[in-house]
């Protein structure tokens, strides 16, 4: 046996757990590292058998109720204190949210004060170009603009 092998059994060879086999018999008769480990575990395990446990003051358990006492009242009872605080964050992530959003679209259409916007005026090609693009949706259907044709031209000739 190797003296790693020898070491992970150590623990349970010196609470007695386990009997020694010969070949640990064998290696420990031949390492001295091993022996002195394995007597070293042996005392540490007297004198844990020997430890005894001190006994509690015998006014623990009335500090113990006081001050559990006083932890309970000086916390703040009721369920809004735990929920406060989870629903402002959520609340203000959503303030956020929207308000990034309203801005966003808003700057879209309005552009911002001291910003150089072109101010173009109807009829020119760069305003006629501008409605087209505003109006996309309404001059897309031709078939309504036929309609408004035809409608123009019967209230023009009765």
């Amino acid at each position: 046996m190797k003296c790693n092998e020898i070491c992970e059994l150590m623990p349970d060879l010196a609470a007695g757990l386990n009997a020694a086999t010969p070949e640990m018999t064998n290696h420990l008769a031949s390492c001295a590292a091993c022996t002195d480990k394995l007597s070293e575990f042996r005392q540490t395990m007297t004198l844990l058998d020997e430890w005894q446990v001190p006994e509690p003051s015998p006014y623990f358990d009335v500090r113990l109720k006081a001050r559990l006492r006083e932890e309970a009242a000086a916390q703040p009872a009721g369920w809004w204190n735990w929920v406060r605080k989870p629903a402002l964050a959520v609340s203000l992530a959503v303030l956020m949210v929207m308000s990034i959003t309203l801005f966003r679209t808003d700057a879209g259409r309005n552009p911002a004060p001291g910003s150089r916007a072109m101010v173009v005026e109807p009829g020119t090609a760069v305003g006629d170009l501008q409605a087209l693009d505003r109006n996309n949706e309404l001059y897309s259907d031709f078939e309504l603009l036929d309609d408004l044709q035809v409608q123009q031209d019967v209230v023009a000739n009765p």
